[in-house]
């Protein structure tokens, strides 16, 4: 079995590590954690670099602690930062907590032996006092230590509170802690991290006389220089609610070239033998983006389920080809509905409703008239059909899956027109 650093060299997934890692890691299994921010309700892709991180620690024989930042979500990691982050309210923290707590579980196996721990920091940071936190933590850091790091040292400009300014020591508390409960010996994190993990490394050291390490990866940009994470609309969540499984499908598919290889590497577990033969396909037809699907429908599949992906699949298949929209499944159009624009309309709407009239409810024509004379240069089709008639009834017998009629115009906008009871 490959050791940690072994498999994420592979991957060209590390950045940084302690000295002495490497050999520890060869006497055998180690334990290490990743603390995770609650500042939002919901896990996006930016955070799946440490949750994978841990599931190859997991993988390589090694025991995984997920730390849920009850306790330092109260004051703000400043790493990274030009500003200082907004103080939530302890509820809005326990809430966050939850809900991230409940997706973390998708990605590691919590049974069984090197089963995965969840641990929330605010069990041990709330009750701490802050004499006690001064002597077990403070005593032990010179400020000339602090400023150095570059947490401190990039906001000195601009300014950082001493509430920020604390934060090196807590997240230092948090290591010494999971060292003392869990004989936890090491920390990984994004690179903005370093400066954190090594503090925390000194902590356990100066204190126990032991030895804890650090690990840190690669803060992503794309090929072109663009935060990894993001698309137009925003960022790209984990939770369905905030990014539909079909947005988050078409995300990892609209994958450059550039980037498609570094993502197969780092946000699955293909073999890396695997993803090279992956990518010779690709040089050979860079057209048909097998990399770009494969990586879609891997992510997919881990995030939201095997029955959500084939469902987005068959829809992403319905709008660019690839399928017969006669036998499309009700499935792939209620995906469908979600996405694009709909109306809806009764059974008895439907009946004896021109195809014009229904250009015009969906969206696509601004009248009668412009439905018309789109129709009559062949600018608009009906499941996959020009439509040829101005006056053309539409009927039961024009709707796919029961209840669907899928609109078209020109080669690439759609619009759903639902039938309903």
């Amino acid at each position: 079995m490959a050791t940690l650093l072994e498999e994420l060299k592979r991957r060209d997934f590390l950045q940084d590590v302690t000295p002495g890692l490497a050999e520890r890691l060869a006497q055998g299994p180690i334990t290490g954690y990743v603390g995770f921010d609650p500042t939002a309700d919901s896990l996006h892709v930016g955070n799946l670099v440490p949750v994978m991180a841990l599931a190859w620690l997991q993988r390589c024989g090694g025991t995984p602690i997920v730390v849920v930042g009850g306790g330092t979500g109260m004051v703000g990691d400043p790493s990274g930062k030009r500003s200082e982050r907004p103080v939530l309210s302890v509820e809005q923290i326990d809430h966050n907590v939850a809900c991230q707590r409940a997706q973390l579980t998708r990605f590691l196996r919590f049974e069984g032996p090197g089963a995965a721990l969840v641990r929330n920091n605010a069990d041990w940071l709330r009750p701490l006092g802050l004499m006690e936190f001064l002597r077990d933590a403070g005593k032990h850091f010179t400020v000339n230590y602090m400023l150095a790091k570059d947490s401190v040292k990039n906001r000195m400009e601009t300014g950082i509170s001493y509430t920020e300014f604390t934060y090196m020591l807590i997240q230092a508390y948090d290591f010494w802690h999971l060292w003392k409960t869990e004989r936890c010996e090491l920390q990984m994190g994004g690179s903005d991290q370093w400066g954190n993990i090594t503090a925390g490394a000194e902590l356990v050291s100066r204190k126990e006389g032991a030895t804890a390490h650090g690990l840190t990866l690669p803060l992503l940009t794309t090929a072109s220089g663009a935060k990894f994470g993001k698309s137009e609309a925003g960022a790209i969540y984990l939770d369905p609610k905030k990014t539909s499984p079909y947005r988050f499908f078409q995300f990892w598919l609209q994958s450059e070239d550039a980037d498609v290889e570094r993502w197969l590497r780092y946000f699955t577990f293909l073999p890396v033998e695997e993803i090279q033969a992956l990518m010779a396909e690709q040089a050979r037809d860079p057209g048909k983006r097998p990399a770009q699907r494969r990586l879609a429908e891997e992510m997919t599949t881990r995030i939201h389920g095997g029955d959500a992906c084939r469902g987005v699949v068959e829809a992403s298949r319905l709008l660019f080809g690839g399928t017969d929209l006669a036998g499309a499944g009700a499935d792939a159009l209620a995906v469908l509905a979600g996405e694009i624009p709909s109306a809806r309309v009764t059974a008895a709407e439907l009946a004896g409703l021109g195809a014009a009239d229904a250009l015009v409810k969906v969206g696509l024509a601004t009248s009668r008239g412009d439905a018309r004379r789109g129709i009559q240069g062949k600018g608009f089709s009906l499941n996959g059909a020009p439509l040829a008639d101005g006056e053309r009834k539409l009927g039961a017998g024009d709707l796919l899956a029961g209840r669907y009629l899928l609109l078209q115009k020109g080669k690439r906008t759609y619009a759903l027109l639902v039938v309903e009871g």
